[in-house]
């Protein structure tokens, strides 16, 4: 424990020196008094252990002392015994209090981990989806570890060096000065050759050991992006193999040529560690010895300065670097603050009312909508590019009023960008409207509670995303608890039923990385299955036949028709032959319906949707 300076040393080192000209906010040091609070028991005790343990440093090396000059220098064997067993019992006792503080650092600092880590991720999971399309999700899990970890540091390791170097450095120099002030003066003016060469080897290390992260993260990023199934599938489809390994090889190269500039920078500083202790050693023993033949020092004190010294020097290091180590964690609390603190476009309103789960009607009313700007939604520091585009999107949808009844299917059309997708994220409160209101059973969906929204729509878009899971554990999100024969009449709707009894494990089959070992039809038949599980009285379906083959979008068809009977449906598709028979076909340009009524009467208006009808099917309407 005494020494845990020397061992704070290095990871000092390594610290990017830049943090020390952060300016931290009073109200930052509050929120982390308040996070402490829950474990100030333990860390009082802590802090007394540790206060204990680094005062303890200086009782071996006097025991060495009497132990030398009044019991082997006067024969007296006896002392000697009860000193040596003194110092075993001293030892014992470190030992023990340093199992104690490390069992306490642990409790404190993995409690501290949880509070945090659940915290932060309770808070985005409550954050608009304008954050997720804007926020690298590297930099956001990055908070839930590095620098949570990073934080916690400030309870545990610069809490504990600095409360335990400072104790030491104390102790053992007022110990130092009352055997021999002469000496105990010489020797430390050898320190500041130790702490200028560790300011040098810690400014040069920093820059290194940032640039080595930044490489790793590189290196890292590329592997990210070429090991997952698409990113795997490109590169096999354009045969860029030779290029792809030139250019890991490069970027590990990188990290290759700066691993042994830093392991030559840490060996210097290394040597310097070594070096200055023992000059210092050598003139304890050549000035003290000198002292000792004059009589002016005995030898059990000279042994004892020497001693001493040793455990001054990581210490003393320790505290050299203290702040950078404090300043570093209050950063990393800082950080972890800001996502705690971003605040979310969604929120549900207080005495918010619980929406029915059955079918009900929905209703848009001269909705306006713009997209929010990247300062309203999300953090620079978690975006690789930020706000590059910051400027304002435009109004995206413009007066949009209409109404669909209990079990009837509205479809939405329209060339893309014309603002379909923007019209069902607003249904489930994926965003909230600029001005208007949407109604799902007559209730504005902003004064309803969000999990009653969420239970009463479902969604099914082209992109059915499936969890590294068993077909069952992706099931039963959408319905936790649900028994299998539930489950089973669900696969059976929705048309792949046969297929999961096919498989060897059935149920406990696992899809793979957002299920890519299954086709794009059967992925898109087990999600509309999780929406018949979770049985929602609206469905909205985003392009959900899209980029299928004929057969599949068949299956897929008669899956749905399955879906959305006896339930208010908003469906969007590109392929206007999906939407034939919807009660009503709503068609948008540039954020307004431009058309409204059902396929024949479009097309006998003529006008945009005939437009697109005929480019589709231009041979049927010759």
């Amino acid at each position: 424990m005494s020494m845990v300076g020397g061992g704070a040393a290095w990871r000092n080192l390594r610290a990017d020196r830049s943090v020390v000209d952060q300016r931290l906010k009073r109200e930052t040091l509050r929120r982390v008094a308040r996070f402490a609070r829950p474990h100030r028991a333990l860390i009082s005790v802590f802090l007394v252990l540790t206060v204990v343990d680094a005062s303890l440093v200086v009782v071996n090396p006097l025991l060495i002392r009497r132990i030398v000059d009044d019991g082997i220098l006067k024969d007296d064997g006896r002392l000697v015994t009860l000193l040596a067993v003194a110092m075993a019992a001293t030892s014992i006792v470190t030992a023990i209090l340093a199992v104690l503080a490390g069992w306490l650092s642990s409790r404190i600092g993995e409690g501290l981990i949880f509070d945090l880590r659940t915290q932060v991720f309770a808070r985005v999971q409550r954050q608009s989806l304008a954050f997720f399309t804007r926020t690298q999700t590297g930099a956001l899990v990055s908070r839930l570890n590095n620098d949570v970890i990073g934080a916690q540091r400030a309870f545990t390791s610069a809490l504990a060096s600095t409360v335990s170097n400072a104790i030491a450095v104390v102790v053992v120099g007022i110990t130092m000065l009352a055997l021999s002030w002469q000496v105990t003066v010489m020797c430390l003016a050898l320190f500041p050759i130790l702490l200028v060469t560790s300011r040098y080897v810690s400014l040069r290390l920093a820059g290194l050991t940032r640039r080595q992260m930044d490489g790793n993260a590189d290196m890292g990023n590329a592997m990210t992006e070429r090991f997952n199934v698409g990113g795997a599938m490109l590169l096999k489809l354009f045969g860029r193999r030779g290029e792809e390994d030139a250019l890991f090889a490069d970027k590990a190269a990188v990290v290759r040529d700066l691993g042994i500039r830093i392991s030559l920078v840490t060996r210097i500083f290394g040597a310097a560690m070594m070096l200055v202790p023992a000059l210092a050693t050598a003139l304890v023993f050549g000035i003290g010895g000198h002292f000792a033949i004059s009589g002016t020092l005995t030898v059990g004190t000279i042994l004892a300065l020497s001693t001493l010294l040793l455990r001054l020097i990581g210490p003393l290091q320790g505290l050299s670097n203290v702040r950078i180590d404090v300043m570093t964690a209050l950063v990393s609390f800082e950080r972890v603050f800001e996502v705690l603190d971003l605040p979310s476009l969604i929120e549900e309103r207080p005495g918010a009312v619980v929406l029915p789960h059955e079918a009900g009607s929905l209703e848009f009313d001269r909705v306006a909508f713009t997209y929010p700007r990247a300062e309203e939604v999300s953090l620079a520091s978690l975006e690789t590019v930020a706000r590059v585009e910051s400027r304002d999107t435009g109004q995206v949808l413009t007066e949009v009023s209409f109404r669909a009844e209990p079990g009837e299917m509205v479809a939405l059309v329209g060339p893309s960008g014309a603002g379909k997708t923007t019209v069902t994220n607003l249904v489930a409160r994926l965003y909230d409207v600029e001005s208007g209101a949407v109604r799902v059973g007559g209730h504005d969906v902003r004064d309803v509670t969000l999990q009653s929204l969420e239970d009463a729509v479902g969604y099914v878009t082209q992109d059915a995303h499936m969890f590294h899971d068993t077909i069952r554990a992706n099931l039963l999100y959408a319905r936790p608890g649900a028994p299998d024969d539930a489950v089973w009449d669900a696969l059976e709707a929705a048309q792949i039923a046969s297929l999961v009894r096919s498989l060897p494990d059935g149920l406990d089959t696992v899809v793979g990385d957002r299920g890519y070992r299954l086709s794009g039809g059967e992925r898109q038949r087990l999600a509309i299955a999780r929406l018949l599980l979770k049985a929602p009285g609206i469905v909205v379906l985003d392009e959900a036949t899209a980029h299928l083959d004929s057969e599949s979008e068949a299956a897929v068809q008669r899956a749905l028709d399955a879906a959305l009977e006896g339930r208010t449906s908003l469906v969007i598709a590109h392929r206007l032959s999906t939407v034939r028979d919807a009660d009503r076909i709503l068609v948008l340009e540039d954020g307004r319906i431009v058309q409204h009524g059902t396929h024949l009467e479009l097309l006998a208006a003529g006008g945009l949707y005939a437009d697109l009808y005929r480019t589709q099917f231009l041979p049927e309407a010759v």
